[in-house]
């Protein structure tokens, strides 16, 4: 029991490293991530994967998903990464009830068993922790596993959870067949400055704590430096902290304390840090969106409707859809038919010629629309339509105007947006919405955001009446346009 808890009035430790799904935080993508993954294991969605870095998150995640599932998921958790072929079919016939030996280890006895129970209207979900260690011709037994279906279902759902060296091994030509089944893919990113000190405070209360902020904004600010915002780190500076705070008899925790904590630790080299805005970008892979979003992504795994009928040419810029197509405007009279000669007379001297538009507000840059021009939306309509028309938006929007971020993800893949944007004109009116590529070498993100808003609170009032399905499925920033442009 940590010496701490009586000084800070606290019922329980509030930064334990081990998995605890009583302190799960859902911000910085977390509970979006969850919600994806119960999403895809109660949809048939084959494998997923969640990749992270050591101390990211996982195994908690795993855990609270284990939790939160509904009951008739049978669920089978395997954390020893060293099975081989056989003993895996071994191990998850067993976790489910069956018999051992040696017809236990074998995949057409694990079938009948799967089979029986989905007649007695049970699924099965096998999480497999620490699966960047297992060796390739386990996680190939781990893809013949998942063709084990009926005619209509998948019999077994599985989830991998693993370090980056997980998708490393994927990307090998030998686990190509592998890499083609998983249908989804999320990151647990590390938490940036202001999510840290979300975090702690989310422990803190969770364990009890009532009090005015432990941390002072600078110790937070230090935590986040020193633990390269790994969960696992977050927790063990914040509870050597803590103590160090209590040793010297205060109930406020400063600088010192930290370079106290962190002096009495011994991590690891952190591996080089991305930038944030990239990080950003890696953070949303909920559902093959990743984003995040969170769940965003829930509207993406949904089957598309049939398509409307769609206008090929882009979409017009705000000012223009403005003016009804069928009526001529003040500055462009269309006579009905020309006039004659002794009817032509010349322009009164008091009416000045109507003033030129306004310049380009802020102009992309050359290479930002090579960038932006790169991204190829292929035979689909609506995301030509709309990358269409954001690129317009981008160029004529001043930098100090707002767009509400829905999500943000690594899978660009252009036929999955065209069903994100078939299903968003059914919520929302589709010109508001901006599709924005975000180049990184060779390879695109994308960013999703909607409207365009004279200032912040304007964009944070649009947000707050989205529809109910879009507030519980993403999780919303708001982002300037300056910043929009900055990181194409």
């Amino acid at each position: 029991m940590a010496l701490y808890l009586e000084h800070f009035g606290l019922k329980e430790a509030p930064f334990r490293i081990t998995p605890h799904t009583d302190f799960f935080y859902e911000g910085a993508d977390r509970g979006a991530t969850l919600e994806g993954l119960m999403y895809a294991i109660l949809h048939d969605e084959g494998i997923v994967k969640v990749s992270g870095e050591i101390g990211s998150g996982k195994t908690t995640l795993c855990r609270v998903l284990m939790e939160r599932l509904p009951p008739e998921v049978e669920t089978v958790f395997l954390a020893n990464p060293s099975y081989s072929r056989a003993e895996i079919l071994q191990a998850i016939a067993e976790e489910l009830g069956g018999a051992g030996g040696e017809a236990a280890g074998t995949l057409r006895a694990l079938q009948e068993q799967l089979i029986g129970l989905y007649a007695s209207g049970r699924r099965v979900v096998v999480l497999i922790d620490e699966a960047h260690a297992m060796p390739e011709e386990t996680l190939e037994q781990v893809r013949l596993l998942s063709n084990l279906e009926t005619s209509r279902h998948k019999l077994l759902q599985i989830a991998l959870f693993g370090q980056p060296e997980l998708d490393q091994s994927l990307a090998k030509r030998s686990m190509r067949q592998l890499k083609d089944r998983i249908t989804h893919s999320f990151r647990t990113r590390p938490l940036d400055e202001q999510e840290v000190a979300k975090y702690i405070a989310f422990r803190m209360h969770a364990a009890g704590y009532r009090g005015a902020e432990a941390f002072s904004p600078a110790a937070l600010a230090a935590i986040a430096r020193a633990s390269g915002g790994l969960t696992r780190r977050i927790n063990v500076l914040a509870d050597k902290a803590l103590l160090a705070a209590f040793a010297a008899n205060t109930r406020s925790v400063t600088p010192r304390h930290v370079r106290a904590a962190v002096a009495d630790s011994d991590f690891a080299p952190l591996a080089e840090r991305r930038p944030l805005a990239l990080r950003a970008a890696i953070a949303l892979a909920l559902v093959g969106l990743g984003a995040a979003a969170g769940a965003g992504a829930l509207l993406l795994l949904q089957e598309p409707e049939p398509e409307a009928p769609l206008i090929g040419a882009p979409a017009a810029p705000p000012e223009a859809r403005a003016t009804p197509a069928a009526q001529p405007t003040a500055a462009t009279p269309l006579p009905a038919e020309p006039p004659r000669p002794e009817e032509i007379k010349p322009p009164a001297a008091a009416e000045p010629p109507p003033a030129p538009p306004d310049p380009i507000a802020v102009p992309l840059a050359p290479e930002q629309l090579r960038r932006f021009a790169g991204y190829a939306a292929g035979g689909n309509r609506l995301l030509r339509e709309r990358l269409a028309a954001t690129r317009e938006r981008l160029i004529a929007e001043p930098d100090a105007s707002f767009s509400v971020e829905l999500f943000l993800t690594e899978n660009s893949d252009a036929a999955r947006t065209e069903r994100f944007l078939v299903r968003a004109r059914e919520l929302v009116p589709l010109e508001d919405v901006y599709v924005i590529p975000v180049a990184t070498g060779a390879r695109y993100f994308l960013r999703v955001t909607y409207g365009a808003f004279a200032d912040r609170d304007a964009a944070a009032e649009a947000a707050r009446r989205l529809p109910p399905k879009y507030q519980k499925a993403f999780q919303f920033e708001l982002r300037s346009f300056a910043e929009l442009r900055g990181a194409i």
